[in-house]
């Protein structure tokens, strides 16, 4: 339901990704000031200019994302093009943190790099097919999409660096979600001065859309203004059991977790939406999804609770 707001607003208005991201940011800072910074009273555990630099690259990668649906990006495989975060953090963990993995594990990678490379040369024959009927038409937008899958290579890749600062951080600091929280949506906000006229643009485009009656309130507002609050809404519920996942769970469990969660979205995006998704895509889908498994070891998981409860049952 969380990405379904989202791909809802922005099927109606392709470009309104900066308004989304903005209306998330504002309200996840404004709770965050009121309730966990104590109106400013309280000062950080985590210095300020830490913060900086990861809320630079956590700016960066949402900004990045949403200009990519602007490229003949679907959102299938937008969301498909994301859940690769396993095997970016993989490549940046060996070459910063020097790490090593098993075999097991560099063949998940193997399947999740199959399974996106799968989705994204189908999309990319769509993109070509779907175009104008003029070679000229279709060749450039062949070339947007291009753009647009490099801005999601570097969203990601970005993205994993984050992940790798944040680690470090929480290891010298300790883990204190509710601050990160506020502290990666209240810094950036400066930032969207920037992306102002893109977003009061947008603004008066919610405006002109048509009227919906609240349910239960009675209150009528343009349905586009309902599409966002409930889109800030539930990120913000989604966002805040992430951060919290990150200093209860080890990173592979909060991993899988939010991985299952873009899999889940991505059957609602085409079951409500039906795009246009081939047995191909279905394929690379199920790389990705059991290539994700694999990495976090999860039958072997299952297997050994299965011997302990087997051996409790022998002693009983």
């Amino acid at each position: 339901m969380i990405m379904t707001r989202s791909q809802k607003e922005t099927r109606k208005h392709p470009g309104c990704g900066n308004i989304v991201t903005f209306a998330q940011f504002l309200f996840i800072a404004v709770e965050g000031f009121l309730f966990e910074a104590d109106l400013g009273r309280k000062r950080p555990a985590i210095p300020i200019r830490y913060y900086a630099v990861m809320v630079t690259m956590f700016f960066t990668v949402s900004v990045v994302n949403n200009y990519a649906l602007n490229l003949n990006i679907a959102m299938p495989l937008h969301m498909i093009f994301r859940s690769g975060s396993l095997i970016a953090n993989m490549i940046l963990g060996i070459i910063i943190l020097k790490k090593r993995y098993s075999i097991f594990k560099y063949t998940s990678i193997a399947l999740v790099s199959v399974g996106i490379f799968i989705c994204t040369f189908m999309s990319a024959k769509q993109v070509t097919s779907q175009s104008s009927s003029s070679e000229n038409d279709g060749f450039q937008a062949f070339l947007r999409w291009l753009l647009g899958i490099g801005a999601l290579t570097f969203a990601l890749l970005m993205s994993a660096r984050m992940g790798i600062f944040q680690e470090t951080l929480y290891k010298q600091f300790g883990k204190h979600s509710k601050e990160a929280l506020f502290y990666n949506h209240a810094l950036p906000l400066p930032g969207f001065i920037f992306l102002a006229s893109d977003i009061y643009d947008h603004a008066v485009l919610f405006n002109k859309s048509e009227l919906y009656q609240v349910p239960f309130i009675g209150v009528t507002v343009p349905i586009m203004w309902f599409y966002l609050l409930m889109n800030v809404i539930t990120q913000y519920v989604c966002i805040r059991g992430v951060f919290i996942l990150t200093t209860e769970c080890a990173s592979l469990t909060v991993t899988l977790v939010v991985t299952l969660r873009k899999f889940v979205s991505l059957i609602f995006s085409i079951l409500y939406f039906q795009n246009p998704f081939t047995l191909w895509h279905w394929l690379g889908t199920l790389f990705v999804f059991v290539g994700t498994l694999m990495y976090t070891e999860v039958w072997n998981n299952l297997g050994t609770t299965k011997s302990q409860l087997q051996k409790e049952d022998k002693k009983d």
